[in-house]
């Protein structure tokens, strides 16, 4: 790993402080307005610009600017999730029921890490650097939002990262093309007839309805989806009856599809809505379908891969070519807009993301920070026009 020097010791030391801290004070998607505020006080405190938006929650800073030249955004995101922490850390949560179980924390303290380097260089800078600290992430909504405030409207390229406990630490890795999935969410109520378990044949038993849609959908990606194209179906909740003698008149499913090809996702979610109907058909009853799109898969430009890792040597790490992953990430839509990649720093595990017992190596984190602002710098003079 990077050895941090004795000039950027006192550095690497206040980002793991300020991390710990963001850790013990977790807010949720669209509430971050103390994390928000903190940050901003990180910001204001070293003279970088934070640029007036009309966020409610999260907000973007901006370096350089003082040469002409592009503009290249790093981006991190800045909520947590609704998990009971049960890591064991020092700075565990002080917040009951939600926890830093995806390492946002990290994120955030790695990009503060980096906008600080790179207000230590301004003057040198071949353009500008935004440095976006993105709310809502978890919900899928956050990046539209800040899209939406015209923050991105004149950039080059942007780059992302996010922890990777599958990954030992000293490892970046990143992949051409789709690197995590497309989300879907989807919520089924039936509405059946209730009778007395004694005698079915008097109702219209939603539980039975129940299994043959579970049954059926397993059946979406095994029989209409090509063998080289991934996707999941996945029935995640089943919700029905409250005593062991009576038939109950409804029956409610949620869960969760995951796809890495726009026309995969499409053709599933027509197939779905099919079955469902055809079922309703078969046992004359209602179905409701309530389809909740998320974000599309992450898809990384070629260049903007190769570019990001090889940079990866001079902050100490390895660079490392990995699967798709199935997880999702509102930086999707990022990418709908503008080039860029997204890159998976390893965080060591052993536990996954959104794992009650989730925690970071901080051995990473300055590092994190080194190479997202020399991969800033150097993205910069690489669109320079006397590159």
């Amino acid at each position: 790993m990077l050895n941090t020097g004795q000039k950027h010791q006192a550095l690497a030391k206040f980002i793991e402080d300020f991390r710990h801290n963001m850790h013990r004070h977790p807010e949720l998607s669209n509430q971050e307005f103390g994390t928000t505020a903190r940050i901003k006080a990180v910001l204001e405190n070293h003279q970088i610009r934070v640029l007036n938006l009309p966020l409610k929650t999260g907000l973007v800073a901006e370096i350089g600017g003082q040469k002409a030249g592009k503009l290249v955004v790093l981006r991190s995101d800045i909520d947590a999730l609704p998990i009971e922490e049960k890591s064991g850390v020092e700075y565990t949560s002080e917040n009951p029921g939600v926890m830093h179980a995806c390492g946002h924390d990290f994120h955030t303290s790695a990009a503060l890490g980096a906008a600080i380097l790179l207000k230590e260089r301004e003057e040198t800078l071949a353009g500008t650097v935004r440095i976006l600290f993105q709310a809502a992430e978890e919900t899928g909504h956050g990046a539209p939002a800040l899209i939406e405030t015209g923050a991105l409207d004149d950039a080059a390229v942007i780059f992302g990262i996010h922890n990777d406990p599958t990954l030992p630490v000293g490892i970046i890795g990143s992949k051409d093309g789709a690197l995590t999935a497309g989300v879907d969410r989807f919520a089924i109520t039936i509405s059946g007839t209730g009778s007395h378990a004694a005698r079915p044949h008097e109702g219209n038993d939603p539980i039975i309805i129940a299994g043959q849609i579970i049954g059926a959908l397993q059946t979406l990606i095994a029989r209409n989806v090509p063998s080289d194209h991934n996707a999941v179906v996945s029935v995640t909740q089943v919700h029905s009856g409250s005593t062991w003698n009576v038939i109950p008149d409804s029956a409610w499913l949620e869960g969760t599809v995951r796809s890495f090809n726009q026309d995969t996702r499409e053709l599933i979610e027509r197939r779905f809505r099919q079955v469902l109907n055809g079922i309703a058909a078969a046992f004359n009853t209602q179905i409701e379908l309530d389809w909740q799109p998320g974000p599309p898969s992450v898809v990384n430009t070629a260049e903007w891969v190769d570019f990001a890792l090889a940079q990866a040597a001079g902050s100490g790490f390895e660079a490392r070519r990995v699967e798709a992953s199935p997880i999702g990430e509102d930086f999707a839509f990022y990418q709908q807009k503008l080039p860029g990649a997204f890159l998976m720093i390893g965080s060591g595990g052993p536990f996954a993301l959104h794992h009650p017992e989730f925690r970071v190596d901080d051995r990473a984190l300055f590092p994190t920070a080194h190479y997202l602002a020399q991969l800033a710098v150097n993205a910069l003079e690489h669109l320079s026009p006397q590159a």
